[in-house]
């Protein structure tokens, strides 16, 4: 609130800010005027009032000395002028109350003619009916939905501010918003068109498969006060909200939108994301300013009126710290004090966070993933892991057999799994479709679950929400290896690469956000049933390699590329070589730190040699490391299990220092020579040593699971080795940017 009112006071002249009763000749469509206030005020998803309650607050201290003048000017100046839209009756009700008390306490007295001009309505429909309303309330609450209707249309309002809400998944479904968020105004025939598209960047499709985080309440409201203050033609829009839009790639178009709307925007990042595991910059605490996960930020967007000389002026800020310390901070210090970082916000990312430009022009020079294997796809999701995936494949077919037993009815199916219905996917239809599937037995296939985790899956609709298409016909039962990528990490380190040879979840290799598997090979499509169990001939497969991919890379190395598997590395080379070059890359300490920065943000980018020694020595690096992580190759120092027992994982306890590292899995049985770089080390957002164990507390380990675990150990160190050979390779021809 107080940000506002030094804009209003320093950018748009008003010496009175937020407290300024000038008013304005509004055009009128049978062509006379109206004389209305110049700074109309909107809070949008005002909730109890807080925000208004500051504004409030703000004008009146503003009158100190002069509080004769204070009865006069709330009836005349600030009532007809600060508006709120809340959607449910009980905040509604409260805002009402706080705000009428607080006049009150400022001496007012509201006169019987008077009320506050505070709405029940959804400020993201352009019609409303209550869905709760009694029949008695309809009239009133139509009342209210025009009123509110009125100001949307045509209140010239200057600010709108507040704390709109958060939803991913959105119940705000509407025509209207969702055209805007598309750049239709459909409430005025006037303009047709208002500005930006936010599922556009440079006139061109965002391009993204499933961009669901623009229909975020939080997006929408940005979207609709946006528009509104295009409507009045200059104002101020201030809310505090999810931080996401600030770089997540979706939010691009958004991101290019707002700066063709608005003449400077001020960022100031709150931070406090627990999903991201934020720190602060010196490695202590950093807290959320409210009770949530999610990072916030204040967002200030002043748009002056007049032409505009280009895309806005885009200032940043950070606030790190302990929520106590943030407080204190925001409480101290003024809009003018804040310390601005100018940012260049560059097509076709508009980033609205700082950026290391001279690294960013060096690494954007390297190709985009998904440029380079065109089709990748999000994994697999279940939504019912533990119904659809087990560690044990007996158990998987015993579950499966009883889901199509005719003689067991959808609800005691429901209870025994603890499954239910959901929008997409039903018990019954589920089974019915089971039942009808003459290859049902061909469904269960081995997946790449967790990091080094293989599972049984029953990969089929029937028991997934999402199989993915892509997956089912290029890596079960095929031959194939696949990168498994995120678009977007949430973690302090990006160490998010890893190889699959079947189908993963999206949440292989990162709980909190999903991964996209890359596949090497495309398979020609052929009938689902006989995809499962099968092994197939490399005739009928060609790689998942851009032809401007290729012909680039054949350019830099001057070699010739062969269409299957590896070349001779003297005058040909082959998909594998390249998935080998790229999994060394990926893998490579220096290029995970230097650009950390970007590598969160997007795919990751790939950065070409022309230098064939380097070549050939990262495609050998590569290979070891497809190699351990797919554990076709052992490491050469596998963990011991010396103690006989019940071999039951009960208590995890690592001890460091003892026989190399000890992980102890109960009270007498542990593995020895496990290093503690080995077992603190992360692929992705798992820490991958414990990870294993954890998810099989409560079970007996088997024989072959023993000796899979003392190979994870094994891979791992290997891991850890080769990696510094990837960086002592790179270094020694020449170090970054590769040349």
């Amino acid at each position: 609130v107080r940000s506002v009112d030094h804009i209003l006071r320093n950018q748009f002249g008003m010496q009175e800010g937020l407290a300024d009763s000038s008013k304005v000749a509004l055009p009128q469509a049978d062509g006379s005027t109206k004389q209305v206030h110049k700074v109309q005020i909107l809070d949008p998803a005002t909730g109890t009032g807080t925000f208004l309650h500051g504004v409030i607050d703000q004008i009146h201290d503003s009158f100190k000395g002069n509080q004769g003048l204070w009865s006069s000017y709330v009836s005349e100046h600030l009532l007809p002028r600060i508006f709120g839209f809340e959607l449910l009756m009980a905040p509604y009700a409260v805002a009402h109350l706080k705000l009428g008390l607080q006049l009150a306490e400022t001496g007012y007295d509201f006169h019987s003619d008077e009320r506050l001009r505070i709405y029940l309505t959804n400020t993201l429909e352009e019609a409303f009916d209550h869905p709760d309303a009694l029949p008695y309330f309809s009239a009133w609450i139509a009342e209210e939905a025009r009123e509110a209707g009125k100001i949307k249309r045509e209140a010239p309002v200057m600010v709108v501010l507040g704390n709109p809400p958060y939803s991913g998944h959105s119940a705000n479904k509407g025509e209207w918003i969702a055209k805007l968020l598309k750049g239709v105004d459909v409430m005025d025939p006037r303009h047709p068109k208002a500005t930006g598209n936010y599922f556009e960047v440079d006139g061109k499709p965002l391009g993204e498969r499933n961009p669901k985080w623009l229909n975020d309440d939080y997006v929408k409201f940005i979207r609709f006060a946006q528009w509104r203050i295009e409507q009045t033609g200059h104002g101020v829009l201030a809310f505090i909200s999810n931080h996401g839009y600030l770089d997540n790639p979706t939010f691009r178009g958004m991101r290019q939108s707002l700066m063709q709307t608005f003449d400077e925007i001020f960022v100031l990042d709150l931070h406090g994301n627990s999903k991201k595991r934020e720190t602060s910059p010196n490695g202590s605490k950093d807290e959320n300013v409210f009770d949530i996960q999610q990072g916030v930020a204040i967002g200030l967007f002043i748009k002056r009126g007049g032409p505009s000389d280009g895309n806005a002026k885009v200032h940043h800020a950070h606030l790190w710290g302990e929520r106590d310390s943030k407080y204190a901070w925001l409480s101290n210090h003024e809009f003018a004090e804040t310390t601005w970082t100018d940012l260049a916000s560059p097509s076709p990312a508009y980033l609205f966070v700082p950026q290391n430009q001279g690294l960013w022009s060096e690494y954007e020079q390297g190709w985009d993933m998904a440029k380079v294997m065109p089709v990748n796809v999000l994994g697999f999701q279940t939504h019912r892991d533990h119904f659809a995936v087990d560690v044990d494949e007996s158990a998987l077919r015993d579950r499966i057999r009883d889901f199509r037993e005719t003689a067991l009815s959808d609800d005691e199916i429901k209870t025994r799994f603890e499954i239910k219905d959901s929008q997409g996917w039903k018990v019954g239809q589920a089974r019915k479709q089971l039942r009808q599937d003459p290859e049902w037995m061909s469904r269960f296939t081995r997946c790449l679950y967790r990091p080094f985790d293989w599972r049984w899956s029953y990969y089929s609709s029937v028991a997934m929400d999402r199989p993915r298409t892509e997956l089912l016909e290029h890596m079960v039962g095929r031959h194939n290896l696949s990168l498994c990528l995120m678009r977007q990490t949430k973690s302090n380190e990006w160490q998010h690469a890893l190889v699959s040879g079947t189908p993963s979840p999206a949440v292989y290799i990162e709980i909190k956000d999903g991964c996209n598997q890359f596949p090497l090979y495309l398979y020609s499509s052929r009938e689902q049933g006989h995809l499962f169990g099968h092994s197939d001939s490399h005739e009928d497969r060609h790689s998942n390699l851009s032809p401007e991919f290729i012909a680039n890379f054949s350019t830099h190395l001057k070699l010739a590329f062969i269409s299957d598997g590896k070349g001779d590395l003297k005058k040909t080379f082959g998909p594998e070589d390249v998935f080998a070059y790229a999994y060394a890359i990926f893998h490579a300490p220096s290029y995970r730190g230097r650009y950390e920065e970007f590598l969160k943000t997007d795919f990751p980018r790939l950065p070409l040699t022309s230098n064939l020694a380097l070549f050939r020595r990262l495609c050998v690096l590569g290979q070891e490391l497809v190699g351990l992580h797919l554990m076709e190759c052992p490491g050469a120092a596998p963990a011991r299990f010396p103690i006989n027992g019940s071999n039951a994982v009960e208590k995890l306890r690592y001890e460091p220092g003892v026989e190399g590292g000890r992980v102890w899995i109960n009270g007498s049985q542990y593995f020895a020579g496990v290093p503690e770089a080995v077992w603190a080390f992360h692929v992705g957002g798992y820490q991958v040593c414990e990870k294993w164990l954890k998810d099989r507390k409560g079970r007996t380990l088997s024989f072959e699971d023993l000796r899979h675990y003392q190979g994870i150990v094994a891979a791992l160190g290997d891991t850890i080795r080769l990696m510094a050979e990837i960086d002592q390779a790179i270094e020694t021809h020449g170090g970054w940017p590769l040349r």
